[in-house]
């Protein structure tokens, strides 16, 4: 209310100065003056948000380590925040937790990297070869709906217990859901932008640089973020299934000695290092389609 009267305020204002300024100085200072007030009203609203964020992780964790303290809850199944505090500390400060978060985030790393330009390149193999996508169609279904934990075994006999099993894990997580995102996005490009350019005698390769790609530049940015939790997704699962160093091994390490307080730790580590992940990217995301929409 209070933005909204500056604002009745400033139309006053830049009203009884109509007639002493030119029509535009004042048409824009009062937008200038608008905006400012927007994004006022915007840092408000966040600030608002991450309060209360903040706010409830706090008492969330509160409540969790009064129940853990007054056996509410089983300590030895549920743990409790300080007890976990003191796990994490243990690890970092005596540095045997570095080479697991080390080990889970290279892979992580690369998994996600190779996931998206694999699944780029083959959706533009598909856009380019019309007849190998009518071909591969119902291949890449079955694909996708199979449950990735199944090829597990398969990798591993193949590729060996190790590096290679998990990136192909995280690869088969990540590549069909990356091409079949992206080549959707290909397959819905204007149709009136594919004439225009034809018209001018561009060929296959320059319709695809000129038109289709920068077409989908956003859509391609955006399946940056989803293939964050997909390449977790794929790595934690590899590491269940076959790792001696990671936070996916502590997980299931954890839970044979029935420790968990070291799966509970492990589980907040790997949500912070993918949280931090997921900001990148999303910052980037910003960064590199702002230059989008400016050219």
């Amino acid at each position: 209310m209070a933005d909204s009267g500056a604002d009745g305020k400033l139309a006053g204002v830049i009203e009884k100065q109509r007639h002493e300024e030119p029509a535009g100085e004042v048409r824009h200072r009062l937008m200038k003056q608008l905006h400012f007030n927007y994004l006022k009203r915007q840092k408000k609203q966040s600030a608002a948000a991450g309060a209360t964020q903040l706010a409830l992780l706090l008492f969330f964790c509160g409540l969790w380590e009064l129940a853990g303290r007054n056996k509410w809850i089983d300590p030895l199944l549920f743990s409790y925040p300080s007890k976990m505090a003191v796990q994490l500390w243990n690890g970092l400060y005596g540095g045997s937790l570095w080479p697991h978060i080390g080990v889970t985030v290279s892979e992580t790393v690369a998994g996600f990297v190779l996931g998206t330009l694999v699944g780029t390149a083959l959706a533009a193999l598909l856009w380019w070869f019309p007849f190998l996508s009518r071909v591969l169609d119902p291949y890449l279904v079955v694909l996708n709906s199979m449950p990735k934990v199944a090829l597990g075994p398969i990798f591993i006999v193949g590729l060996g217990p190790g590096f290679l099993s998990i990136l192909a894990i995280t690869l088969s997580v990540t590549v069909i859901i990356t091409t079949l995102n992206i080549y959707n996005r290909f397959r819905e490009i204007d149709g009136g932008y594919i004439k225009v350019v034809r018209l001018f005698g561009a060929n296959r390769m320059q319709l695809f640089r000129l038109v289709i790609l920068p077409g989908s530049f956003p859509v391609i940015i955006s399946t940056l973020k989803v293939n964050v939790g997909l390449a977790w997704i794929g790595v934690i699962v590899g590491e269940f299934l076959v790792a001696k160093t990671g936070l996916g091994y502590q997980i299931i390490y954890g839970f044979q000695v029935f420790n968990f307080t070291l799966v509970l730790s492990s589980l907040v580590v790997i949500g912070i290092v993918a949280t931090a992940m997921y900001r990148a990217v999303a910052a980037l995301e910003k960064r590199l389609t702002a230059g989008w929409r400016e050219r």
